[in-house]
């Protein structure tokens, strides 16, 4: 069984930052894709951010040059540093992950962590 744990959301001024951790934990043998969506009230879950194995990393067009990913693979984390915060950036921030457990290949999700943005 894996899990994904995710911290690091709270309640934030326009303008502000944060930094999400997500940590996979349990029969992992290689971890592939880790990525960031996003859920906001009534609207579809979104993909904000991705990493491969290799380090390439992609983002949505609407958190370019403010959001950034990383990933520690020792310690199987992903980052999503969130700076210039927007009040259209309260949701949800989901962990996602592409994981080889044993011989199949899983995508697992974490609890979710609400980030608020507002004065």
């Amino acid at each position: 069984q894996v899990q994904l744990v995710e911290s690091g959301g709270g309640l934030v001024q326009p303008g502000g930052s944060l930094r999400l951790s997500c940590t996979a934990s349990g029969n992992i043998f290689s971890i592939h894709r880790m990525a960031w969506y996003r859920q906001a009230p009534g609207n579809p879950r979104d993909l904000v951010a991705g990493i491969n194995s290799i380090g390439d990393t992609y983002y949505a067009d609407s958190v370019k040059e403010r959001f950034t990913i990383s990933r520690e693979n020792a310690k199987n984390t992903v980052n999503l540093q969130m700076n210039s915060l927007k009040p259209e950036d309260t949701a949800v921030y989901y962990c996602n992950a592409v994981i080889r457990s044993g011989s199949t290949i899983i995508e697992p999700w974490g609890q979710g962590t609400p980030v608020t943005v507002s004065s």
